[in-house]
């Protein structure tokens, strides 16, 4: 059997395909931040003592599929980024993120600006 009827028979089975988009998910997350840190031209050690962390956990989040926002944003914030996440619905545009750091004032604006 070839590489290419192999791989049709294993799509094939019952959930291969959403096991499949997982796993393509989670190396995304996992190369996205490794390139980040990277990128900022960071190792593991540097990154961690940013953070106040240790090493170990960079690699585990780094390797993680269930990173909290609040990891995410410490992460990002700590190779110099900023932590953007933005939900569409139809037409209309939510940033999340905006919306959770802010005040109830600024809410309101947001909301109304959407």
């Amino acid at each position: 059997m070839n590489m290419k009827a192999w791989e049709k028979k294993i799509l094939a089975t019952p959930g291969a395909a959403e096991r499949v988009t997982g796993i393509e998910d989670e190396l995304r997350l996992s190369a996205g931040l490794t390139a980040l840190r990277e990128n900022a031209g960071l190792s593991q050690r540097e990154l961690a003592k940013r953070i106040g962390v240790s090493q170990p956990r960079i690699a585990a989040i780094e390797r993680s599929r269930n990173v909290t926002l609040d990891v995410l944003e410490q992460y990002v914030t700590a190779v110099g980024g900023q932590l953007e996440i933005t939900v569409r619905t139809g037409s209309k545009k939510l940033a999340l993120v905006d919306l959770v750091r802010s005040t109830p004032t600024t809410r309101k604006r947001a909301a109304k600006s959407a």
